[in-house]
């Protein structure tokens, strides 16, 4: 009986597959080089630039690569400081650090924190630790950080607004809105700011905000606010005259309302009236130099003096 060899076709389809496989090869080559030339034509970089891109993105991935392998093993504390070696020995580490968004704020103060970071490998800069810190800084109300591959540490910060002055025993400061103390100030640089006084004042600016705005017409004219016991205002004008207001939101802002409407009548503001007191509403008792007795204006069906 005859045998039938199949040894050669065998090796005939083997050597088929091969080429099959070089062909598709040289096909993803020539694809993958066709897309690259592509980028590289439409992109407006140099050789050199290209090669660093591309070294980022192989130092990058290998980087990557050897976390999540790490990871894997269980050994990340062991990986992270292998992955900061590598990083650092391939250039990836803090010598630059660029700062923005200051205008009062002192620039070496934003230094100070960030130059710890300086010569780290940026594997090991702790970016969220950085931000905390910063934001502890007076003047910064957020501050955004980002690294820049390869060496740059850059510090985006967006500093609070000053809004008011508050008197402290021995000097003066400016606060936000919040009531955040941010620095010391002169009196002559405060000069057209509204100045705040009194225990507890600096947690009522919003609520003192929001007070003036019910008589926008007199706020202009306010140079001063006292927060008195710890549950009212006394305000002063540019005049000098203080108006005594009562208790509660609702109950001031009116009585604010009330006292605008009569100065529109009567010119208040500027006469010869010190003070002003409305703690009794609906009455405003007031108070003229060289007279004894306070002049009582009611609001209602009988008015008076006393």
């Amino acid at each position: 009986m005859a045998r039938i060899k199949r040894s050669a076709t065998k090796g005939v389809r083997r050597a088929a597959k091969s080429q099959s496989r070089a062909a598709g090869a040289r096909r993803a080559k020539a694809q993958t080089t066709g897309v690259i030339d592509r980028m590289m034509g439409i992109i407006p970089l140099t050789e050199e630039q290209w090669s660093t891109v591309f070294m980022a993105m192989i130092v990058a991935a290998g980087l990557l690569l050897a976390a999540t392998i790490a990871n894997i093993a269980g050994v990340p504390a062991m990986a992270h400081a292998e992955l900061s070696r590598l990083a650092s020995d391939a250039g990836y580490s803090v010598r630059t650090v660029r700062v923005s968004g200051t205008q009062r704020l002192d620039e070496s103060e934003v230094y100070a924190l960030a130059l710890g970071q300086k010569n780290r490998a940026m594997p090991q800069v702790d970016i969220e630790q950085l931000r905390a810190d910063l934001k502890e800084l007076p003047w910064v109300r957020d501050a955004r950080v980002s690294i820049q591959l390869p060496d740059t540490l850059a510090i985006d910060v967006i500093e609070r607004e000053p809004h008011a002055v508050l008197q402290k025993p021995d000097h003066l400061v400016l606060i936000d809105m919040e009531g955040h103390e941010l620095a010391p100030v002169s009196r002559e640089k405060s000069a057209g700011m509204l100045l705040l006084s009194g225990p507890g004042a600096a947690r009522q600016v919003a609520n003192l905000d929001a007070l003036l705005a019910a008589a926008p017409a007199l706020e202009s004219q306010i140079e001063a606010a006292e927060w008195v016991g710890n549950r009212r205002w006394n305000l002063t004008f540019g005049t000098g005259q203080v108006l005594a207001l009562p208790e509660g939101a609702k109950t001031s802002a009116s009585a604010l309302v009330k006292f605008a409407n009569l100065d529109g009548q009567y010119r208040l503001i500027g006469g010869k009236v010190t003070s002003f007191d409305m703690r009794n509403p609906p009455r405003i008792y007031m108070r003229e130099p060289g007279r004894a007795d306070r002049i009582e204006l009611a609001q209602g069906p009988s008015q008076g003096s006393s």
